[in-house]
C-alpha cells in the first residue's frame, strides 16, 4: 500500500500543470465529456501499461525525434480543428463513426504523454519498485494510473467550467492557441533532438 500512495501521489504532483492537463482544457471545448473520458482513460492505461511493463528499457525501443515531430503534428490539426466553423463541423459529424471521438481524444492525449515527464517518472517508479513482483508491479500500474487520471479530472473540470463561462468563439481560440502551443513545443523539441544528436 506504501508503494501504491507514493507513485499516486507522485505522479499526481508531476502531472499538476502539464501539457497533458491543459491539452484537457482544450478538449472540453470541443469535444463531449463522456468521449474526453474514455479516450483519456484509455490512453492513460496503455500508456501506464507500457511504462510498467517494459520499464526502464522503453527509452532504447523509441526514438524522441519522431515522438515528438508527431505529436507537434497532431497538435497543429487539433489546432485547426478548434477553429473550423459550425458547417464544417456539422459536415464533420455526419460523416463520422461514433468512435472518431474518441480515437482522436487517445492518439492526442497518448502522443502528447508519451515520452512526456509524467511517463517518464512512471518507468523510473517501476524500476525502482517493482522488484521482480508482480504484486508490486499492479501497484505502480494502478498509483501511476489513478495519479494521472486524478491531475487531468481536474483539468478537465477547469475547460468545463470555462466552456459554461465563455462564448464558443473565445474558447475555440483558446482551444486554438493551447494547441498550437504544444505544436510549437513539440516540434521545437524534435528540432533539438536532432540538432543534439548530430
Amino acid at each position: 500500500m506504501l508503494i501504491f500512495m507514493t507513485v499516486l501521489i507522485t505522479i499526481f504532483v508531476a502531472e499538476m500543470g502539464d501539457k497533458t492537463q491543459l491539452l484537457l482544457v482544450a478538449m472540453a471545448g470541443k469535444y463531449k465529456i463522456p468521449h474526453i473520458l474514455t479516450g483519456t482513460w484509455l490512453a492513460t492505461v496503455v500508456l501506464n501499461l507500457m511504462a510498467v511493463g517494459v520499464g526502464a528499457a522503453l527509452s532504447n525501443y523509441l526514438d524522441m525525434r519522431i515522438i515528438k515531430l508527431v505529436a507537434g503534428a497532431a497538435f497543429f490539426w487539433f489546432a485547426y480543428s478548434a477553429l473550423k466553423s459550425d458547417d464544417e463541423e456539422e459536415e464533420e459529424k455526419e460523416m463520422k463513426h461514433h468512435f472518431g471521438p474518441v480515437l482522436a481524444i487517445f492518439a492526442s492525449f497518448f502522443v502528447g504523454e508519451l515520452g512526456d515527464k509524467t511517463q517518464l517518472s512512471g518507468i523510473t517508479l517501476a524500476a525502482n519498485y517493482t522488484n521482480h513482483s508482480l504484486m508490486n508491479a499492479f501497484y505502480v500500474f494502478l498509483g501511476c494510473t489513478l495519479g494521472l487520471i486524478l491531475a487531468d479530472f481536474i483539468g478537465l473540470i477547469a475547460g468545463v467550467i470555462l466552456k459554461s463561462k465563455l462564448p464558443t468563439k473565445a474558447l475555440n481560440i483558446l482551444s486554438f492557441c493551447i494547441f498550437a502551443l504544444f505544436g510549437v513545443l513539440n516540434i521545437g523539441e524534435a528540432i533539438r533532438l536532432i540538432f543534439s544528436a548530430g
